[in-house]
């Protein structure tokens, strides 16, 4: 007969193996939340200020001081923030300035692909920055006829700078952002 001492763990064992028995458990594979936004349709935007613009007809836009904007997304917790700078023989000042603020985020940033922007005919000229990586900005730019104007713009969102999180909306802005700069005309 068998040791009481060495019975009840191999009962134990025994009991634990058929109540265990249960199908194969295999492991999830990985999700991601699926954001979908609708299509962007347009609208062209006038003001008093010596500039107009097309932009996301599902964002609204609020006017501050010397022609500074807001372009609000509800939906996605971002804004658009653009200035106006009248050129006053300073736009090495002013480009420099831009540029600088496009490097401040080079700490955080994996890469920033620069987008040059040339449209003779509208006498619009400037840069687009895309910032990848965990940076307070995804996206600015600045345009300028050289002479009189000056306009720049940059994303910013209401969220810790996680870029894998927010890359759908950063990437449906950023194409917003382009089309505002690419239909931008100086009155």
């Amino acid at each position: 007969m068998l040791n009481k001492q060495i019975a009840i763990p191999l009962l134990f064992i025994m009991l634990i193996s058929v109540f265990s028995c249960k199908d194969e458990v295999l492991p999830k594979p990985a999700a991601y939340l699926r954001l979908d936004y609708p299509e962007a349709e347009y609208a062209q935007f006038e003001s008093q200020c010596p500039f107009e613009f097309e932009m996301n007809s599902d964002a609204t836009i609020k006017g501050g001081k010397d022609c500074g904007f807001t372009i609000t997304y509800p939906k996605m917790k971002a804004t658009i923030y653009l200035t106006y700078k009248p050129v006053n023989n300073d736009i090495d000042k002013l480009l420099r300035d831009a540029q600088k603020l496009t490097y401040e985020h080079v700490i955080k940033a994996d890469d920033i692909l620069e987008q040059p922007y040339l449209n003779p005919s509208k006498k619009v000229y400037g840069m687009f920055y895309q910032v990848d990586g965990n940076a307070a900005t995804n996206s600015q730019f600045y345009v300028t006829d050289s002479i009189n104007h000056f306009v720049s713009g940059s994303v910013y969102f209401y969220a810790k700078p996680n870029f894998d999180s927010i890359m759908p909306a950063a990437s449906y802005i950023k194409n917003d952002m382009q089309r505002l700069m690419e239909t931008l005309k100086w009155k």
